[in-house]
């Protein structure tokens, strides 16, 4: 421990010593935080800088937008809401008003996650992209180099790293075949706002998730045509059954019957509300809806009035894409169809391995941790993983409890050995 401080004191601020670190970054600036360095200033950042903060420790939240939650802010549509009710979504330590809705909207929630960072002191470091991160086994240590708007380079150098980007940090775009024949938009849900720039238009949205669904009735509600791209099969349930949301239901059931019962459940009431989705081209998974999700991460779609639509013919079925040309797009069974517009609701990802020098927490492939929730988020030597659990925010907020937990244990035991009469 003294040797390690020794070394801080002497090297820490020395460039040419940094500069062996192996990153060819320029170093510039470097910052030696007493507390973990937070890589995200999304929910799960912010959840982890709250109980770290109520824990009496300091941290440095570093954010490569200009605003907290910047995936809410800056890369939804407006019609967005919580698909969960709002006791599900609730960060800890601070509920959310009791005036809101029980689906808060899009703007309620940015308000929230804005009143919650105020109410803990938050104040993250925006423009800050970090370009790289990795430890260093003789100093002990993690150097985060980060890149600010005029290409400032600020290396922070912390005992715990904690990676916050989550699940949704870069949109997936899809390579088809003709994209740059096209001559129309083709967007991604992360540039769609709203229905109204289409208004009228013929327009094609590829992926049946929950964005892809929600895309396509705002489009109807915008007076344009849409057309769903279903590639995949897909469980699509009512968001509220008996009285309750089926997410509520879901949890409340879980406690007393086993998954897949509660799974022959759900699908039972869905049929009995909604019908065979089948018959409109909607095929569902040979798993049940849970056991998808607890295996894989497919979240089922909560329909909140698209399959009506596409029951009345207003949002019509097509098959995946074979190619596209001029104005028009050639699906796999030969048929031909002009368009005026194409978004793409295919997701998201991870971008952990682009910036993160590590290969044991974290996978290549995916950028998630290779370890399954609930054991995904710690890693050896002060690296910490928060809101990767594919289950939301509540898998976020048990991440962040169980970090603040045990930094704080590790000063407490390292405080204890210092007092320690030395041999």
């Amino acid at each position: 421990m003294d040797q390690r401080r020794e070394i801080e004191g002497k090297q820490l601020h020395d460039p040419h010593f940094i500069n062996k670190m192996g990153d060819p970054t320029p170093w510039r600036n470097l910052v030696h935080v007493p507390g973990p360095v937070i890589v995200g200033a999304g929910p799960s950042g912010l959840a982890a800088a709250a109980c770290l903060r109520e824990r009496g420790i300091s941290s440095v939240v570093l954010e490569r937008s200009n605003c907290i939650a910047s995936l809410w802010q800056l890369k939804t549509y407006d019609r967005l809401r919580l698909h969960l009710p709002k006791q599900f979504c609730e960060l800890p330590l601070m509920g959310f008003p009791p005036t809101y809705p029980t689906y808060p909207t899009k703007q309620q929630f940015i308000a929230y996650l804005e009143s919650y960072a105020r109410n803990f002191d938050i104040q993250p470091r925006f423009n800050e992209t970090v370009s790289r991160a990795e430890y260093d086994q003789m100093l002990g240590l993690w150097f985060v180099t980060s890149v600010g708007l005029k290409g400032a380079v600020t290396r922070y150098v912390s005992r715990w790293l904690v990676v916050a980007t989550g699940e949704n940090a870069e949109a997936v775009v899809p390579e088809i075949d003709g994209m740059e024949e096209f001559g129309r938009p083709i967007r991604h849900t992360s540039l769609y706002k709203s229905g109204e720039e289409f208004r009228g238009k013929k327009v094609l949205v590829v992926g049946c998730g929950n964005s892809g669904m929600e895309v396509c009735l705002d489009l109807c509600n915008h007076n344009a045509t849409p057309s769903l791209v279903v590639r995949d099969t897909v469980h699509v349930l009512p968001r509220e059954m008996l009285g309750r949301s089926t997410f509520g239901l879901s949890m409340w059931l879980l406690k007393w019957f086993p998954m897949r019962l509660v799974d022959r459940f759900l699908l039972l009431v869905s049929w009995i509300m909604l019908g065979d989705t089948t018959r409109f081209g909607l095929d569902r998974p040979t798993l049940g809806p849970l056991e998808l999700k607890n295996l894989y991460g497919k979240t089922p779609v909560l329909d909140v009035g698209t399959l009506a639509k596409i029951k009345s013919g207003d949002i019509k079925i097509s098959q995946s894409i074979k190619q596209l040309k001029h104005h028009t797009v050639e699906f796999v069974n030969g048929k031909v169809e002009h368009f005026d517009a194409i978004i793409l609701a295919t997701g998201y990802k991870s971008n952990v391995p682009s910036w993160l020098k590590e290969g044991k927490m974290f996978s290549e492939k995916d950028g998630f941790p290779r370890r399954p929730f609930p054991n995904g988020w710690k890693g050896d030597c002060g690296l910490y993983a928060v809101g990767f659990t594919k289950r939301g925010l509540l898998g976020a907020s048990m991440d962040a409890r169980r970090i603040a937990e045990d930094i704080e244990r590790c000063i407490q035991d390292e405080a204890k050995q210092s007092i320690l009469p030395q041999p």
